[in-house]
C-alpha cells in the first residue's frame, strides 16, 4: 500500500514538474508577439500598404535620426544607428502594432544632460581626429555616444527589471491628464533647445532647474548675436513644413501617396547650401561629416553608469510611459489588446541591445505613429521595411547629408513636435469634465519645465494619488436604494414573441483612474460571458436560469447577471447615483463602456446622474445625440425602453 502510494506521488510530481511542449509555445507566443501574427500575414491585403508605410516611415526616421542625435549631444550617425536597431527589436518584442521605436526629442533631452556633463565640450580641445579610430571620428565623439549608450543600456536595464517586477500594472496611476501635461512640457524644452539653431546663434549648454528661463534670458542678452540668414531660413522651412503637411492630411482621402515634406526639405537645402556655400559665405552651421557604415558592436562603458542613473530612470519612465499611451491608443483605435506589462520588457531590450550598437536611448514617437496611421499601415512589417531603406542611406546616401544647415534641422524638430505641443487644447476639455484634473494637468506641465519631464512625471503621480486619497473618504459608499440586478421578461407585437432581458446594475463607488479599467472590464467580461452563454444554449427553447455573479471587486458596482435567451436584445440601466465624484479618466471609460456595449448589440441607459456628469460625458465624446441617454431615474429608463420597443406586458414585474 505504501509502495503504491510513494509511486502515485511521484507520478503526481512529475507530472507537475515536466515542462510541456505546448506550455512552453504558449510562452513564447506570449513573449514573442511576432510569433503570433507572422505566421497568419495576409500578403495580399497587407504587403502593399505596409510597404508604402515603410517608405513614408523611413523618411521619418532618418529626418528624426539625424535631429534627435544634434539633440542628445552626439554625432548625427549615431541617430541613424538609433533609428534602425531598436525598431527591429520592438518588432519582434513589441504589441503595438503602429508603434514606430526609434529616437525620441524627450529622452534624447534626457541623456544630452548626462553627456554635456560628463563630456562637456570643453574637453573637445584635448582630443584628436584618428582615422584609424571607429568610423574615422574623434575620440570626443567616441566618449559622448559612449556616455549616450550607457544610458540606453542602464534605462533598459531598468526597464527589464520593472518587467520582472511585473510593475507593467501600476500604470493606472498614469493617467491621461498626466502623461498630457508632461509630454507637452518636454516638448516646450525641445524646442527651447532648438532656439539657438533657429537663430543661429552661439549659446554654451544650459541645464538644469529652471534652465528652461535661463535659456531665454541669454537669448534676449545676446539678441545682436542673431543671424539673419539663419532665422529667414528657419521662418521659411517652418513655413513650408506646415504648410504642407497641412494640406497632406486635409488631402489624403483623395492622393494616394502623401508628399515626404521632409525628405524634400532636406534635399533642397543641402543641395541650395552646396552650391552656395552657404557655411562660408552666410556662416550657417552645417551637420558635417557622416561617415558610411555600421562599427562593430562594442560594449557602452561600464564605469559610468553609477554617475548616470538619474539620467536612466528618466529615459525608462519617460520613454516607456510615452511608449505605452501610444500603443494603447493603437490598440484602442484598432480594438486588440496590448500587455503593459510585456511593453515593459519590448522597450526594455530596445534599449540594452541598440546600446552595443552605439546607439541612443530610444522610444516611440507621436509623429511616426501618426504617419502610420494615415498611411495605412497594418502590422510591424512597416518597420521593417523602414529599417531596409535605412540600412540603405547608412552604407550609401548618408554622405550626401553633410551639408545640411542645422537650422533647417531644428525646424523639421519643432515641426514634428506640433502633436505634442497642440495637447494644450485638452486644457479646455479637462476644464469642463472636472476642474481638478484641469489643476493636475497645469501644474504638471509647470514642473516639468522648471525641471525635468520627470520630475514633473513624480509630482503629477504623486498629487493625483494625494487628491484622490483626500476625496474618497467623504464619498458615499452606497447609493441610497440597494439596486440589484433583475429580470425583466417581456412580450412584442411584432415576430411573434422574444424574450426581452433588461439588467440594471447600481455603481456604488466614484468613478476615477483607480477603478476606472477594472469597471470597463468587469462590465465587458459580463457581456462576454453572454455571448457565450447564446452559442450553448442555441437548441432550448427556454431560458429561465440565473447565474449569480460576484460583486464587483474595488467599489466599482454590485450586480447580478441573468442569461440571456439566444437571439434576444439585451438593454443595461447603469444606476449612477453612487458616483459621488469622477475625474477625466472614469468619464472617458463610462462613454467607452456605452460605445463598447452598443457594438455588442446592447442598449444602455444611465439613471441618476448629476448635471456635471452629463456635462462632463458631452466633452468627452457624447455616447448617442440621436437619443436620450441620460434619464432622471430608473423608472423613466425602463419607461423609454418599452415606448421605444412598443413593449405591451411584462411577465415578470419586479419593482424598483
Amino acid at each position: 500500500m505504501t509502495g503504491a502510494k510513494r509511486k502515485k506521488k511521484g507520478m503526481l510530481w512529475s507530472k507537475m514538474h515536466t515542462p510541456h511542449c505546448e506550455d512552453f509555445k504558449q510562452w513564447c507566443r506570449r513573449r514573442l508577439p511576432i510569433l503570433e501574427w507572422a505566421p497568419h500575414y495576409n500578403l495580399k491585403e497587407n504587403l502593399l500598404p505596409d510597404t508604402m508605410s515603410g517608405i513614408m516611415l523611413a523618411v521619418q526616421q532618418v529626418t528624426q535620426g539625424l535631429a534627435f542625435a544634434i539633440l542628445s549631444s552626439v554625432h548625427p550617425v549615431f541617430g541613424l544607428y538609433g533609428s534602425l536597431f531598436p525598431a527591429i527589436i520592438y518588432a519582434i518584442f513589441g504589441m503595438g502594432r503602429h508603434v514606430a521605436t526609434g529616437t525620441f526629442a524627450l529622452t534624447s533631452l534626457i541623456s544630452a544632460n548626462a553627456v554635456e556633463r560628463l563630456v562637456p565640450l570643453s574637453s573637445q580641445n584635448l582630443t584628436t581626429q584618428s582615422n584609424t579610430s571607429t568610423l574615422g571620428l574623434s575620440d570626443f565623439e567616441l566618449q559622448r555616444i559612449g556616455v549616450a549608450a550607457a544610458v540606453s543600456f542602464l534605462g533598459g536595464v531598468i526597464q527589464v527589471a520593472m518587467f520582472a517586477l511585473q510593475l507593467g500594472r501600476a500604470t493606472f496611476l498614469l493617467t491621461e491628464p498626466v502623461i498630457s501635461a508632461m509630454t507637452t512640457g518636454a516638448a516646450t524644452h525641445v524646442v527651447t533647445s532648438q532656439v539657438k539653431y533657429l537663430l543661429g546663434m552661439k549659446m554654451p549648454y544650459i541645464s538644469g532647474p529652471l534652465g528652461f528661463f535661463y535659456i531665454y534670458a541669454y537669448v534676449f542678452e545676446n539678441i545682436k548675436s542673431v543671424r539673419l540668414e539663419a532665422l529667414l531660413l528657419s521662418l521659411l522651412s517652418i513655413v513650408v513644413l506646415v504648410l504642407v503637411k497641412e494640406l497632406n492630411e486635409q488631402f489624403k482621402r483623395k492622393i494616394k501617396v502623401v508628399l515626404p515634406v521632409d525628405l524634400v526639405l532636406i534635399i533642397a537645402a543641402s543641395f541650395a547650401c552646396y552650391c552656395t556655400n552657404m557655411e562660408i559665405t552666410y556662416g550657417l552651421e552645417v551637420v558635417g561629416h557622416i561617415p558610411e557604415g555600421i562599427p562593430p558592436p562594442r560594449a557602452p562603458p561600464m564605469n559610468v553608469l553609477s554617475a548616470i542613473i538619474t539620467e536612466a530612470f528618466g529615459v525608462a519612465l519617460v520613454g516607456y510611459v510615452a511608449s505605452l499611451a501610444l500603443a494603447q491608443g493603437s490598440a484602442k483605435k484598432y480594438k486588440y489588446s496590448v500587455d503593459d506589462n510585456q511593453e515593459f520588457l519590448a522597450h526594455g531590450l530596445s534599449n540594452v541591445i541598440p546600446s552595443f550598437f552605439f546607439c541612443i536611448p530610444s522610444a516611440a514617437a507621436m509623429g511616426r505613429t501618426a504617419g502610420l496611421y494615415s498611411t495605412g499601415a497594418k502590422t510591424q512589417v512597416a518597420c521593417l521595411i523602414s529599417c531596409i531603406l535605412i540600412l540603405i542611406v547608412i552604407y550609401s546616401v548618408g554622405p550626401l547629408l553633410s551639408w545640411l544647415p542645422m537650422c533647417v534641422l531644428a525646424s523639421i524638430i519643432v515641426v514634428g513636435l506640433k502633436g505634442m505641443l497642440i495637447q494644450f487644447r485638452d486644457l479646455k476639455k479637462y476644464w469642463n469634465v472636472d476642474k481638478i484634473d484641469w489643476g493636475i494637468w497645469v501644474s504638471t506641465y509647470i514642473f516639468t519645465i522648471c525641471f525635468a519631464a520627470n520630475v514633473g512625471l513624480l509630482f503629477g503621480v504623486v498629487c493625483t494619488l494625494a487628491i484622490v486619497i483626500g476625496r474618497f473618504p467623504r464619498a458615499k459608499t452606497l447609493s441610497i436604494k440597494n439596486m440589484k440586478e433583475m429580470e425583466l421578461k417581456v412580450k412584442t407585437e411584432t415576430d411573434g414573441e422574444t424574450l426581452q432581458q433588461v439588467k440594471i446594475i447600481s455603481i456604488n463607488n466614484p468613478l476615477v483612474f483607480l477603478n476606472a479599467k477594472k469597471f470597463h472590464t468587469d462590465l465587458m467580461n459580463i457581456i462576454q460571458k453572454e455571448n457565450v452563454s447564446n452559442q450553448l444554449l442555441d437548441d432550448i427553447s427556454k431560458c429561465e436560469q440565473n447565474t449569480l455573479l460576484n460583486s464587483l471587486s474595488n467599489g466599482n458596482c454590485n450586480e447580478e447577471v441573468s442569461q440571456p435567451c439566444p437571439n434576444e436584445k439585451s438593454f443595461l440601466i447603469l444606476d449612477c447615483s453612487g458616483v459621488t465624484f469622477f475625474d477625466y479618466s472614469g468619464v472617458s471609460m463610462l462613454v467607452e463602456v456605452y460605445n463598447d456595449c452598443k457594438s455588442r448589440s446592447v442598449d444602455v441607459s444611465l439613471a441618476h446622474c448629476t448635471a456635471s456628469l452629463i456635462k462632463a460625458m458631452k466633452y468627452c465624446g457624447n455616447p448617442d445625440s440621436e437619443k436620450p441617454v441620460s434619464f432622471d431615474s430608473v423608472s423613466a429608463a425602463l419607461s423609454n425602453i418599452y415606448s421605444s420597443k412598443n413593449l405591451s406586458k411584462l411577465s415578470d414585474h419586479s419593482e424598483v
